[in-house]
């Protein structure tokens, strides 16, 4: 029997795919959201890229408020929850509500990795991870002449192509040898990098940030090397952390997320975790880890759905992932981080470039750049858990396409 009362902790595209799909697939119990955020559900991926430009862009909801009364979903904002008790199924809020479920889902997400760089607190020293994160640095933008960035990962190198086209003059910060190290291979990488620099952001590898200096506004950015880098804003985007300390309180969750098994199931009875909070068994990856994409919230929430309905109840989607930077959409399918083999391909007039990558003979992800078509291909490839050779990838006439549309044709 469908459990009576579900409740949702996080508002975000996990938890609004749970509650829908709750629905979808015949859920009548009741449905309770709980968010930490004043404003309805809404859209991630613009905040590093469109809604961080001055002025902003629109926000795109998720779902709108006549979804959730329609849909019998209780949408709860500019709430947080103080405590769980899962012996009674039973949590309190900040405010002293005591709410009672049967399930409970934790969909609370993460938040920016903040180090304890000197000057971290001065005015002008941003972090971005919500929406008003997003309005805040957009309007910062619009007084800065200087741009430092720490860190050389998604997010930073998004904001890194706002801030150019703003024509700021930009400058990263990365500590590791390369931007994207744990994203993306060299040769991805590579091609962002020559991007940025010739739009004439100065990207700094193997160096890390000392000090942020300033009287009670950012003025500069040191780094241990001995650069000193003028700045009149400063976004810090060094990686996020799951905000798991609610259930570390009951033992199920840690720095490194909540954890959860291929049901994303916690160890404790009728609590389980869903987006970029839970630390889970990935099938593609073959080892346990959070996953930060739309695709991995939106299939972990129908999965847990799935789960309380009498459905199929193991997480096993393909991830895959998109970043925009100027004029150069990045799309990746699967895993390809621990790759021991990649194998580019330049394709067409224009040689978008295909990174195929390998771990131990195996075809493990794909990354291309303003390649739609090939991205679509490697997605159906992986799903279906086929392969192709080293040799296969790296010969032109090979269309991995033609490939797909051959599995497509036995499914």
């Amino acid at each position: 029997m469908a459990a009576a009362t579900t409740l949702i902790i996080g508002a975000s595209h996990a938890g609004v795919q749970t509650a829908a799909s709750l629905r979808d697939n015949g859920y009548d119990g009741r449905i309770v959201m709980i968010s930490d955020e004043a404003h309805l559900p809404y859209h991630r991926p613009p905040l590093s890229k469109t809604l961080a430009k001055p002025g902003g862009a629109a926000l795109q909801v998720l779902r709108s408020a006549r979804f959730f009364e329609d849909r019998r979903i209780e949408f709860v904002p500019d709430t947080r929850i103080a405590t769980l008790a899962p012996n009674e199924r039973r949590v309190v809020t900040a405010d002293g509500a005591v709410i009672d479920y049967d399930a409970l889902v934790l969909a609370t997400g993460a938040r920016p990795l903040v180090p304890p760089i000197p000057g971290r607190d001065l005015d002008g020293v941003m972090t971005l991870r919500s929406l008003d994160d997003a309005l805040r640095l957009g309007e910062a933008l619009q007084g800065a002449d200087h741009v430092a960035i720490i860190g050389g990962g998604m997010i930073g190198l998004e904001f890194a192509a706002v801030a150019a086209g703003e024509g700021r003059q930009v400058t990263v910060i990365e500590a590791a040898p390369r931007i994207l190290g744990r994203a993306v291979s060299a040769e991805t990488a590579d091609q962002l990098a020559a991007e940025h620099r010739r739009r004439g952001v100065t990207i700094v590898t193997g160096d890390s940030v000392l000090a942020i200096e300033g009287q009670t506004r950012v003025s500069a950015v040191v780094t241990k090397a001995g650069l000193r880098v003028p700045a009149d804003l400063v976004l810090i985007a060094v990686g996020a952390i799951a905000n798991a300390e609610l259930a570390g309180d009951i033992g199920i969750g840690n720095r490194e997320g909540i954890q959860v098994d291929t049901g994303l199931a916690t160890a404790v009875p009728g609590i389980y975790a869903v987006g970029d909070c839970a630390h889970h068994p990935n099938t593609h990856a073959g080892a346990s880890m959070r996953i930060e994409s739309v695709q991995n919230a939106t299939d972990q929430g129908r999965t847990v759905a799935a789960a309380l309905t009498g459905g199929k109840a193991r997480y096993t989607a393909l991830p895959w992932f998109w970043s925009d930077q100027y004029e150069l959409k990045l799309q990746i399918a699967g895993i390809t981080q621990g790759h021991d083999l990649a194998v580019s391909r330049r394709d067409g007039p224009d040689g978008r470039l295909t990174v195929f990558c390998f771990r131990r003979g195996r075809l493990v992800g794909v990354e291309s750049i303003n390649n739609a078509r090939t991205h679509m291909a490697a997605r159906r490839l992986l799903g279906a858990g086929m392969t192709i050779t080293a040799a296969q990838a790296a010969d032109p006439d090979f269309d991995i396409g033609a490939a797909a549309k051959l599995i497509a044709a036995a499914e």
